[in-house]
């Protein structure tokens, strides 16, 4: 399906975005204000019905995937909830994309990976993820691959903060205000990424015609533990970042087990004659002047 054109000739890209509602569509939604856009939240389209998919799908050119079921915890115990979300309303969305000729960019997570490495992992390594989530989320993947292998992109992402919904460096911040210290665990690596970087650029790549399909890894560039992002948003807010106390895993355990090493790659990017996102303590620093984060803050 080629993009729609209005009088004058302007060409104007018709765009679908799902689970609009959440902390990255949000600002994805927000960012598309020069194009024709349909923002779908969770109440408006249940990505497991197929009819409805197919509904929604129709008419537009490109559609990025926001909606997923999001919690890692709960998804232990009702891994076959989540993988109706995360793997069987994804493969509605390519099955709906390919017969109505849209691209589909679908965002993916980190969390299918082993998170056992030491170096950077590339668009291509091996997956294996080590919880529910992951293998909920690599069953999307593998429908994306199977059913659009010419007009799918799949753009994995991790560690997200924003401005529109409970995120971890809100909560860090909120904790200030009623304790002394907290504890953050201090052997975990990855990529603080911010919402508002990952839509731009998920926007430039659906914008991107001639970008090749396949996997893409969308986080900050640089890396650190979550005790860093921490001790981070502190020392950038004003407060004191030693009130910020590094511990182990172990001794915060979770019902999910997380990846130990969270980093990713970005040559695909380059590749594609496309960016790649800032570093992650420059973004951080950016997001935290806004008045909107800091009205996050107050609500956790």
């Amino acid at each position: 399906m080629g993009a729609a054109e209005e009088p004058g000739g302007t060409v104007v890209t018709r765009w679908l975005v799902t689970g609009s509602g959440g902390i990255l569509g949000h600002d994805v939604r927000t960012l598309l204000t020069d194009d024709q856009v349909t923002a779908l939240d969770r109440a408006a389209l249940d990505i497991t019905d197929p009819e409805a998919v197919r509904t929604a799908v129709s008419g537009h050119d490109v559609v990025i995937n926001c909606a997923a079921w999001t919690d890692v915890d709960g998804a232990e115990a009702a891994e076959a909830t989540a993988t109706a979300v995360n793997g069987t309303g994804v493969r509605h969305l390519a099955h709906a994309c390919r017969d109505s000729g849209a691209r589909l960019l679908h965002v993916s997570t980190d969390y299918v990976l082993p998170g056992d490495g030491t170096e950077p992992y590339s668009e291509s390594a091996p997956t294996g993820p080590v919880n529910a989530y992951g293998r909920s989320k690599l069953a999307g993947e593998r429908a994306v691959a199977e059913i659009l292998p010419d007009t799918g992109y799949i753009v994995r992402t991790a560690w997200l903060y924003g401005e529109h919904g409970q995120n971890f460096v809100a909560t860090m911040l909120g904790l200030a205000a009623r304790r002394s210290t907290v504890e953050v665990v201090n052997d975990q690596y990855g990529q603080p990424t911010w919402t508002h970087d990952l839509a731009g650029l998920l926007v430039i790549l659906g914008r991107a015609d001639k970008a090749p399909p396949g996997v893409y890894h969308a986080t900050a560039t640089g890396h650190t533990t979550w005790y860093g992002l921490a001790r981070a948003a502190y020392e950038l807010s004003g407060l004191d970042p030693d009130r910020v106390r590094p511990t182990a895993s172990a001794a915060v355990p979770r019902p999910a087990c997380r990846p130990a090493f969270s980093v990713l790659g970005h040559a695909r990017w380059a590749a594609a004659g496309l960016p790649v996102l800032p570093d992650w303590r420059t973004s951080l620093a950016e997001a935290l002047q806004r008045p909107s984060f800091t009205a996050l803050v107050h609500r956790y």
